[in-house]
């Protein structure tokens, strides 16, 4: 028989492993105070995991507070979800909305990275579900430790496989993300996973429990033994220890049963059914009724005997703490309930009335007639504790920034200047990531505009008008670890401009802000200052976040890995057709260059991979230039003048060229800015844009910049493609395309086969 209340009540000084579920001395003795009683252990069971860092954001909510500042609307129109719903929800004009959201599945990975990276891929899915949107497309920002590390050819090849296993046969598009390789990941990968999906503004759903009498339906899948515990350190012998020894911790995906809740969800939505919705995420049952409950206007009565179980042998607590996939919880009137159960048996999807909305403000969960759980659901789900942590910049910053790149080495012969390039384009965080992205289907559901390799990812989202949104994730955690603010800015900027590139308007950000350990005030000063970057940052752009994610303790040992607030952008284009592209595609087209140029080397992929050398400073921003860029290229694209467009980030200027030869195997004839001929190839000067255009379009094109206030010089000219396709750097080198497209391509391939794979 499990704990009770009555038990709790007659037996006050039982003693309770609440240190062993992660439960601080004063956050167990603050349960006591709100219950009025020590707790049973299925309440200990919830309260634990509720009140973790991962469901509470007890670290990290005094600090979210600023980016309830921004302004919430934006420049086509306003957010109609935000911060605090599951996902946010941006109008983006003729009656369509748009909702998105990134969240990280980072520990799990580490320990089964099939499942791990799978189940994110569901998680987030189900997150854009509940918002009454259909998802429409997947993006996977990922960092592993160094490529050729033996744990990297176990991890690597799991995550990517349980990303296409699950998005490809749910059936959506990867559209894009990153791959980046580093030491500090090593043991610590980062495995974020960001949906998009569509809805028109009629079709919005809340997730909460309005209506005394309404009943509270689970519907999905069957609740297992898997994930029990995953959003905190919860095993099952902390409370049986005649259970097994351990419950999988990693849930254990079925992208079959996914695809039935999605379409049986989305029907329930049209049929108007359904009062409140909300999704099966971290801490299970419990951060279901207890969220649901705290956002309505009532309690909630729920008898856990009702609910159908994969594993008749789970205790009271392990039900409530399982992470079993595929489910969902929906509040629905009692007229209303037949109607539920038939589209989801036409679905074969299981509904189970488990409960209803009462009056008051409790929750109740009842087990085998006895009492187990009877709290204030929004102490549970929305008052959990709250750090004012202390975080301190490090002694080490200053040396860190003192120690620039301005005496490296530079390359002395023109020689030099084209093995670096050869190089650079085949180092593992610049080469071809089609190892990765070949597994993953970019073109199901016909709606797919751009995907990997381009700058963004575009979407169709209404086939009369042509109606699109683009989508870009980026970050540069060396930029981060230099300086956190200017580093979270540089992210913003990045991901603002390959949105802008593609002809798209940016509007709006999601961030998965993955971090070491709050309780280290050096990894908690690099969070606030991310943070502040990106408030500062978004306020300058005029762009709102929307929602996201926090992850901490991203360390091995006490090994942090590089701060890295991966921000992704959603921006609308009113017609896809009109598009930019990012490879060179007609010889004879002139190439330019947009936006200054600059020496600064710190925390580049030169310096990194030639001197292996992180310090100074990042290079400096200037946000204004980004949002006049940004309107160039908008113009430019509705106004047809480019062939192409590519933004210069990781690998600067030569890696751009490569990239923008490789797409469709022209060549390219230029000259190098005005700088030092290393630095003018190399540095990571930001607010830049490599073009291609008709030469009928280069007075037109130029007037543009001209009125937007943006530097632009035309470098030269694209060249014929074809097996002999070269790229001429006057005055330097000439390399035969083909030649630096094998040292792009192998890099992958070459180590995954070495591992086996």
């Amino acid at each position: 028989m499990a704990d009770t209340v009555r038990d709790a009540e007659r037996d006050p000084d039982a003693v309770q492993p609440f240190a062993e579920l992660g439960l601080k001395p004063d956050e167990y003795d603050r349960i006591k105070e709100i219950l009025g009683r020590r707790p049973t252990s299925c309440e200990l069971a919830m309260y634990s995991v509720m009140w973790s860092e991962h469901c509470s954001y007890k670290s990290s909510k005094v600090h979210l507070k600023q980016f309830g500042d921004l302004p919430q609307e934006t420049a086509t129109g306003k957010l109609l979800a935000g911060i605090g719903d599951e996902a946010g929800v941006v109008d983006v004009g003729d009656g369509w909305a748009v909702t998105f959201k990134v969240e990280s599945h980072n520990h799990p990975s580490y320990v089964e990275p099939y499942q791990g990276a799978a189940t994110g891929v569901g998680g987030i899915v189900r997150d854009i579900l509940a918002m009454g949107a259909r998802p429409v497309a997947v993006m996977d920002p990922l960092r592993f430790g160094p490529l050729e590390a033996p744990d990297t050819a176990r991890v690597l090849p799991g995550v990517v496989a349980g990303i296409s296993g699950y998005g490809n046969c749910l059936g959506l598009p990867n559209i894009g993300g990153e791959v980046v390789f580093d030491q500090t990941y090593l043991g610590n990968p980062l495995v974020n996973a960001l949906c998009v999906g569509v809805l028109r503004h009629d079709d919005l759903h809340l997730a909460h429990a309005s209506g005394i009498g309404n009943k509270v339906i689970m519907f999905g899948a069957a609740t297992g033994g898997d994930g029990i515990g995953g959003a905190s350190i919860l095993a099952s012998e902390s409370f049986d220890d005649s259970k097994p020894s351990k419950r999988p911790s990693v849930q254990v995906g079925d992208p079959f049963m996914e695809k039935l809740l999605i379409e049986c969800t989305l029907e329930l939505f049209h049929a108007g059914i359904i009062n409140g919705i909300k999704d099966f995420g971290a801490a299970g049952i419990s951060c279901a009724t207890s969220e649901l409950a705290a956002a309505g206007d009532g309690g909630m009565h729920v008898e856990l005997d009702l609910v159908p179980l994969r594993d008749s042998t789970l205790a009271p607590e392990e039900i409530l703490m399982s992470e079993s996939q595929e489910r969902m919880m929906a509040v629905v009137e009692p007229a209303n309930v037949d109607r539920f159960m038939e589209i989801c048996a036409k679905w074969d999807v299981q509904a189970t009335v488990v409960g209803e909305v009462t009056d008051g403000d409790r929750l109740i969960i009842d087990w085998h007639g006895e009492t187990v759980v009877d709290v204030p659901p929004n102490t549970v789900a929305l008052d959990g504790p709250v750090y004012e942590r202390p975080y301190a910049r490090p002694d080490w910053q200053d040396s860190l920034q003192a120690d620039g790149a301005d005496d490296l080495p530079r390359a002395t012969s023109s020689a030099e200047l084209a093995e670096q390039l050869h190089a650079l384009v085949g180092s593992p965080n610049l080469c071809d990531k089609s190892w990765v992205t070949d597994q993953y289907d970019r073109y199901v559901r016909g709606d797919s505009v751009l995907a990997q390799p381009e700058d963004a990812g575009m979407i169709r989202i209404d086939e009369a008008t042509g109606l699109g949104v683009a989508l870009a994730t980026d970050c540069n955690p060396r930029f981060c670890y230099l300086d956190p603010y200017e580093g979270a800015k540089l992210a913003l900027a990045e991901a603002y401009r390959n949105v802008a590139v593609s002809g798209a308007r940016p509007l709006a950000i999601t961030d998965c802000l993955n971090f070491g350990s709050p309780e280290d005030p050096a990894a908690l000063w690099q969070f606030t200052e991310a943070i502040r970057g990106l408030v500062d940052g978004c306020r300058e752009l005029g762009v709102p976040v929307t929602g996201g994610n926090v992850s901490f303790y991203n360390q091995t040992g006490t090994t942090a890995i590089l701060p890295t607030p991966v921000v992704g952008v959603l921006g609308v284009i009113d017609d896809v057709a009109r598009r930019t592209a990012s490879g060179f595609r007609t010889e004879g087209d002139a190439i330019w260059l947009l936006g200054d140029n600059t020496e600064e080397m710190a925390g580049s992929a030169w310096a990194g991979l030639f001197h292996d050398h992180l310090g100074g400073l990042p290079p400096k921003l200037d946000l204004d230039h980004e949002q006049r860029l940004a309107e160039v290229m908008i113009a430019a694209s509705t106004q047809q003048l480019l062939s192409s467009a590519h933004d210069l980030s990781d690998g600067g200027l030569g890696q751009a060229l490569a990239e923008s030869m490789f797409r469709n195997g022209f060549g390219a004839r230029v000259e190098l800015p005005a700088v030092e001929p290393t630095a003018a190839l190399f540095a990571e000067t930001p607010g830049r844009v490599l073009v291609s255009l008709p030469e009928s379009h280069q007075d037109g094109f130029g007037a543009l910049c001209s009125e937007y206030g943006v530097r632009a010089q035309r470098l030269g000219t694209v060249t014929a493609a074809g097996d002999d396709a070269q790229l001429e750097v006057q005055g330097h080198f000439t390399l035969p395309v083909a030649e630096l497209r094998q040292s792009w391509q192998a890099t992958i391939p070459s180590a995954m086969a070495a591992a086996g794979h």
